[in-house]
């Protein structure tokens, strides 16, 4: 995420290998009997809400670590859930100096908690036979032989598994909420997941979860996991008559833009519909629509998020319908990542 030019087509072109197609199809088979397990072993309480954001936090997670690392955290998921927690909380610290006590100072030791946590690893997948990521970025090499350092693996393995678990609990958690407030959708979804005719998740079935992926986007547009995107100029540009200069900080804002009315029709309204083909309003522009950023920095996990998106619902609406008590609506807190105040607390109940 914040490598330019060169370097970045070459981490990327390494990494592009853990995201094609027949890798795609392995993450899948991995995926499904845990989310299974998962989804039906949810606590069920009739006299209590299930706590949705902290659900789907510890179900991605396990999943992550699966696809991965290759492995079951077991005793080590809590410490690393905590961890990435404190380290995403600590990228934007009101108090920008690492005195003991303060995000910082806390940020800065759990990445390195973690670090070390991924060093002990490397031998082992160095030495492996693994298919999982970390197996496969400590054996990349270019064309000319060429292996990632330790550090570089660490790097990018902290970052797979904070965007792989964080933002797509995020966007889990807006769906549901979405889902609950709209029984209408619910029930669209519901019947588009049976007209499947199948038990078990499969991947030709991705595709003709059409309108799943409508609303999917739709919470992404109303609920940007990432509502600022902070970036650097390359070079000097001109923007709506200003002058930027290089190397600069440059904050954009998916939240902003997701809500411009020349591009989206009522904006404010939930509306899946606006992102099927007859419509399209997100390709009104190359970058309306941009929860997974884009250019040169698209998120290379796009496809891996929705796939993984895609299974959860289908699980979830098999078994549960849900909603929110009337009147409620979702308290946000927009940064670093979006995710409610109150984890989202839903009424849950299984089909009969």
């Amino acid at each position: 995420m914040l490598r330019d030019g060169d370097d970045h087509r070459y981490h990327r072109r390494l990494m592009q290998a853990g995201f094609k197609s027949k890798a795609m199809q392995r993450y899948l088979l991995e995926m499904v009997p845990q989310v299974e397990q998962a989804v039906a072993n949810l606590p069920i309480n009739p006299t209590a809400p299930l706590l949705a954001f902290p659900t789907f936090k510890n179900m991605t997670l396990d999943l992550a670590a699966t696809i991965f690392l290759g492995m079951d955290l077991g005793d080590e998921a809590s410490k690393i859930n905590k961890a990435f927690e404190t380290a995403v909380a600590a990228s934007m610290p009101k108090i920008p100096l690492a005195i003991p006590g303060t995000l910082l100072w806390r940020g800065i030791r759990a990445r390195k908690y973690m670090c070390d946590y991924f060093q002990s690893l490397i031998p082992a997948k160095r030495a492996g036979e693994g298919t999982d990521m970390f197996t496969l970025l400590c054996q990349a090499t270019d064309e000319d032989g060429n292996q990632y350092t330790d550090q570089e693996v660490i790097d990018h393995m902290i970052f797979l598994m904070m965007a792989a678990h964080d933002t797509t609990t995020s966007a889990l958690t807006s769906m549901t909420y979405a889902l609950a407030q709209h029984p209408e959708w619910q029930q669209r979804l519901l019947e588009e997941v049976q007209s499947l005719n199948t038990e078990h998740l499969r991947y030709e079935d991705l595709e003709h979860m059409e309108q799943t992926e409508w609303v999917m986007k739709e919470a992404l547009r109303m609920y940007p996991p990432l509502s600022t995107l902070p970036k650097y100029s390359l070079k000097p540009f001109e923007f709506e008559g200003m002058h930027i200069p290089a190397d600069v900080l440059v904050a954009t804002y998916p939240i902003h833009t997701h809500y411009m009315e020349q591009y989206w029709t009522h904006p404010q309204q939930f509306d899946p519909a606006r992102f099927s083909e007859s419509r399209a309003e997100h390709k009104n522009h190359p970058y309306c629509w941009v929860p997974f950023s884009g250019g040169a920095h698209m998120c290379i996990g796009l496809h891996f998020a929705i796939m993984q998106v895609k299974l959860v619902m289908f699980e979830m609406l098999k078994r549960y319908s849900w909603t929110v008590p009337q009147g409620y609506e979702m308290p946000v807190q927009q940064s670093p990542i979006s995710k409610p105040r109150d984890d989202l607390p839903i009424d849950i109940e299984k089909r009969l």
